[in-house]
């Protein structure tokens, strides 16, 4: 339907068939395509099925830089104008319809982000979502024993939900990791443009550290090079930056505002807490791609030759919360609120939702992009005040009730 309905206004289209998400934007940069539309449901369960829209070079189209203009303009054609689509012909539908095959380009373009080829043993979770199509090829040119879960892509997710950052849906990699004696573990989401990691003993691994850590291969390669990390960040994030001879910057939460970002500032790398990771491809092309952040784990172990939790337990020298979410019945009045309490902050930032920092520890507080939530991060120098801070902010939620 969505092919006839581009098709319909003149319009030529590239299928690139069943791909994973970082396989468009590969696409619609490597074709010269004006744009690019995604079919997925990203993380979220399979009813939430939709568009991931995208311009030329794969510059995302969110509610701040179009979205709500396709939404308004939807909304003013109505109903009808879906009703009036003609009935699917096989013969007209293929006019204006070119079928190419990015995979094998795309597996060049993923190992580009890093040259190192240990050999090792992983265990992988696919989740029975699309990182196969782009990850299977892949492993082929890599020196890997592989303990393979749930590569079959089956939009039923029969096993349990492509989303990784619950911890839940980490249980089965985590076992493989510990059975097979892995050097580590990987879960993708549905449309793999997110990874989660797990160490060689199970053990799951925040993506802001995880930023911290890439950051050192990509710097490698980019001496001096900008890296952008997400306002819910450790401070260990941003000093393993610097450690590495990088230029930290923080960055507001979301893919569309994390690229925009790194086109500004030319930043060669960005992470998130929600496990997206960023890659400065080329001149045109910044994409967050968790396939090219399997190969940049690759490339820092064949250079640091440490196992994973050797290098990421220096990084977890803060005690942290964890992203806490909670529906209150007011958001912004609570955030307005929160901020008039802790105005005599050393530092307040309102960059996306409200952050504040003391010297000892710090708080984000920030409604959701994609749900109607408000979401809670903590962290301090010990655990002690982590829990006093963060019990007191959620206590503070509570007050308000839920919406």
């Amino acid at each position: 339907a969505l092919i006839r309905g581009v098709t319909r206004e003149g319009v030529e289209v590239v299928d690139i068939g069943m791909v994973a998400t970082p396989m468009l934007y590969f696409a619609v940069d490597r074709l010269g395509a004006g744009g690019g539309i995604m079919l997925t449901a990203s993380h979220n369960p399979a009813e939430y099925n939709g568009f991931k829209i995208c311009r030329e070079n794969a510059i995302p189209i969110g509610e701040a830089s179009g979205l709500k203009e396709i939404e308004r303009e939807y909304q003013q054609l109505g109903p009808a104008a879906g009703e009036a689509m003609p009935a699917r012909d096989d013969e007209s539908s293929a006019r204006g319809i070119r079928r190419v095959d990015v995979v094998s380009d795309y597996v060049e373009h993923a190992l580009s982000v890093g040259e190192g080829r240990p050999s090792l043993r992983v265990a992988i979770d696919c989740g029975n979502g699309m990182a196969s199509v782009g990850l299977s090829p892949l492993l082929e040119r890599l020196d890997l024993e592989v303990e393979q879960l749930y590569f079959e892509p089956d939009c039923s997710f029969p096993n349990h939900p492509a989303d990784p950052l619950k911890v839940e849906n980490l249980a089965d990699v985590r076992e493989a990791v510990r059975r097979s004696g892995a050097d580590f573990g990987v879960g993708f989401d549905g449309d793999a443009d997110r990874a989660i990691f797990v160490d060689e003993l199970g053990e799951p691994i925040p993506s802001d550290l995880m930023t911290g850590l890439l950051a050192r291969s990509q710097l490698r390669r980019h001496p001096g090079g900008r890296v952008l990390y997400d306002l819910r960040s450790s401070w260990a994030t941003r000093e393993e930056i610097e450690a590495a001879g990088g230029i930290a910057e923080m960055c507001r939460v979301g893919h569309s505002f994390v690229k925009a970002s790194m086109r500004e500032s030319g930043a060669i790398f960005a992470g998130e807490l929600s496990g997206h990771f960023y890659f400065r491809f080329s001149p045109t092309l910044v994409a967050d791609d968790g396939i090219a952040a399997f190969v940049a784990l690759l490339d820092v172990l064949a250079g640091e030759k440490r196992s994973l939790s050797e290098l990421i337990g220096p990084l977890r020298r803060y005690a942290t919360s964890g992203e806490i979410s909670r529906r209150v019945s007011d958001p912004q009045a609570l955030i307005s609120a929160v901020e008039a309490e802790h105005g005599g902050a050393p530092e307040i930032s309102k960059m996306d939702g409200l952050l504040v920092r003391y010297e000892d520890w710090w708080f984000s507080l920030r409604p959701s992009n994609t749900e109607p939530l408000l979401r809670l991060n903590v962290e301090a120098r010990s655990q002690e005040e982590m829990v006093r801070e963060r019990d007191s902010l959620l206590a503070r939620m509570e007050e308000t009730g839920t919406g």
